[in-house]
């Protein structure tokens, strides 16, 4: 096992160098270079001062050099022009002589973000926190909902039960966030449409409508009022593709030679079900919950931006929106180790929770 999660770090280590220069080279191709420029310095900058301008702070070096300078793995150059020093080390109100050499991912140096105007790693940090709260109460929402509406309808293949509850997580699945995120605010967060104003009118409720339809309070103070509809529109899309594969898996399991010496046997159904299906039905959506964790890291771009909702996603949108370079590289780099290291998790949870796989 140890030999194993080695070699699943290393190929992991060796992913995130590739795909990271991959998008730092996308994200310092020259258009971009010059609406950073003519965005910092003035957006009537010629093409000489904007030239000028991305010499004197570096941009124009070798991509692999500009990409080892970030990763802190080589010095960054300190360049004077016009009596300044400029410096990727560089900070607002840090004296010349105290600017480092090295300062890159290696040494926790994220940038300087050109939009928000502060370190970038805080603005991560900040950020990644509040949608790690929402990401929480999806997960805690949909997991176990997406599980009994599987094994429900894996424990009686082609029952009644079977088709309803296949047929709905069908539907939630075909149904995008952004669309289900619509109907979700016009059901309960409209006072002129939906529930909200019949149930106003019986009496159930005092207010306008039954939820909020932006989450933009639930940064400072999360409340059942303003957080519901952003943890349902995500958690309705990941309930029908669990649930499918939970679906899968337990009809399979019910097929099995054991299950039908059990029932042979005399064994009840309800003790077939949970001491014998069960546990094995579970291994495959294993791995698919674990893959709705980065999944959710791209569901909240979309989410979050529609509730407006100030988290991961939403800072996402910021940066690409703003040519942030900086920033959207510190958000990007945070991606992809979300995505490896839960891939990680999931094949080391995998290979221990099924006895039939050996590690060579």
């Amino acid at each position: 096992m140890g030999s194993f999660i080695l070699r699943r770090t290393g190929v992991m280590l060796l992913t995130a160098l590739c795909l990271t220069f991959i998008v730092f080279f996308m994200t310092n191709l020259y258009p971009n270079l010059e609406k950073l420029a003519k965005t910092e310095a003035s957006m009537r900058m010629t093409d000489d001062q904007v030239d000028s301008w991305l010499v004197n702070r570096g941009y124009t070096q070798n991509v692999f050099l500009k990409y080892g300078q970030w990763l802190g793995a080589l010095p960054s150059p300190k360049i004077e022009a016009n009596g300044e020093i400029y410096s990727r080390c560089s900070r607002p109100g840090v004296p010349d002589d105290q600017i480092g050499r090295y300062c890159g991912l290696l040494q926790g140096n994220f940038g300087f973000s050109t939009v928000f105007k502060g370190d970038v790693s805080d603005i991560i940090a900040k950020r990644l926190a509040l949608t790690g709260w929402l990401m929480f109460f999806v997960l805690i929402v949909m997991v176990p909902l997406a599980l009994l509406i599987g094994v429900l309808a894996g424990m009686r293949e082609g029952s009644r039960t079977d088709r309803s509850l296949s047929t709905m997580a069908i539907a939630t699945t075909a149904t995008p966030e952004y669309v289900s995120g619509v109907i979700l605010v016009v059901l309960f967060a409209s006072s002129k449409t939906g529930l909200s104003p019949l149930f106003k009118d019986w009496g159930l409720i005092e207010k306008g409508t039954l939820f909020k339809g932006l989450a933009s309070t639930a940064v400072n103070d999360i409340t059942f009022a303003n957080f519901t509809l952003p943890v349902m529109a995500l958690a309705l899309y990941g309930v029908g593709y669990i649930a499918r594969m939970t679906r899968a898996s337990m009809a399979e399991v019910m097929t099995a030679q054991y299950i039908r010496t059990a029932r042979l046997k005399g064994v009840s159904f309800r003790n077939i079900v949970l001491k014998h299906a069960l546990r094995n039905a579970l291994i495959a959506p294993f791995t698919v919950i674990m893959l709705q964790i980065p999944w959710l890291l791209t569901g909240v771009v979309i989410v979050e931006t529609l509730f407006n909702y100030k988290g991961f996603g939403w800072t996402l949108v910021q940066a690409a929106g703003n040519n942030d370079i900086e920033l959207l590289l510190g958000v990007s780099v945070v991606a992809v180790l979300v995505v490896l290291v839960t891939q990680l998790i999931s094949d080391i949870g995998y290979v221990y929770l099924n006895p039939r796989i050996r590690v060579s």
